[in-house]
């Protein structure tokens, strides 16, 4: 039985990949390097560590360090967060449902805390979530499982009961890889949709996501 629902964030509660494709984009942009939409996507579910490295190992010799772009790109992307940040249909309300019927609510994200802080203040539901817990904690960040089993831990419920909701493909093999269900919620204009179908159910929107889809 689900006793616990742990959520991702980028993308899923709030739309806010668009900011981290600008803050790099303008960022690397600067230093002559020009980054695609098949970049991007495969970025996605990643810790900006790993990201910033796979661009250097691209385009090594740059003039600032992989930590010191990576702060630079997270405040790119905090900035755009406070202006634009806007909750994504469904999530109020199934935040609302979901701690009134007494369920543990955790959210495991890649983004360094300092964007999940941003993002729960910006957002107002900071008091919904009993863990929060960013992969910049683990040695290893999505797909490998260890975020959602360490979010799990600290929520002090089995990894079998969780279910997790994510909208990125290499989060919902973190979470299937850590024994737990998955509900997809991928932007519908992802390429290779057709993936998704690993999940335990995929949905267009959080709107369409039901307390009955816990246990089913």
């Amino acid at each position: 039985m689900i006793k616990a629902v742990i959520f991702d964030m980028d993308g899923l509660l709030i739309d806010s990949e668009p900011f981290w494709r600008i803050s790099q984009k303008n960022l690397f942009s600067k230093r002559g390097i020009d980054l695609n939409e098949h970049d991007f996507e495969s970025f996605m579910g990643k810790r900006i560590d790993e990201v910033v490295a796979i661009i250097y190992s691209r385009y090594p010799n740059q003039a600032k360090t992989q930590a010191e772009t990576a702060v630079e790109i997270v405040d790119g992307v905090i900035k755009l967060v406070q202006e634009r940040g806007l909750a994504l249909p469904g999530v109020l309300k199934t935040l609302e449902t979901l701690q009134k019927q007494n369920y543990k609510i955790g959210l495991a994200s890649s983004s360094n805390l300092r964007i999940i802080k941003s993002v729960l203040k910006k957002l107002e539901i900071e008091s919904y979530f009993e863990v929060v817990h960013s992969a910049q904690f683990e040695e290893y960040g999505k797909p490998h499982p260890q975020i959602f089993i360490s979010t799990a831990k600290m929520l002090n419920i089995s990894p079998s009961e969780c279910l997790v909701l994510e909208d990125s493909f290499h989060g919902v093999i973190a979470a299937l890889a850590a024994n737990m269900k998955c509900v997809a919620i991928p932007d519908v204009k992802a390429n290779n949709l057709k993936r998704f179908v690993i999940a335990d159910k995929v949905l267009e929107s959080m709107e369409d996501f039901l307390i009955s889809d816990l246990n089913n």
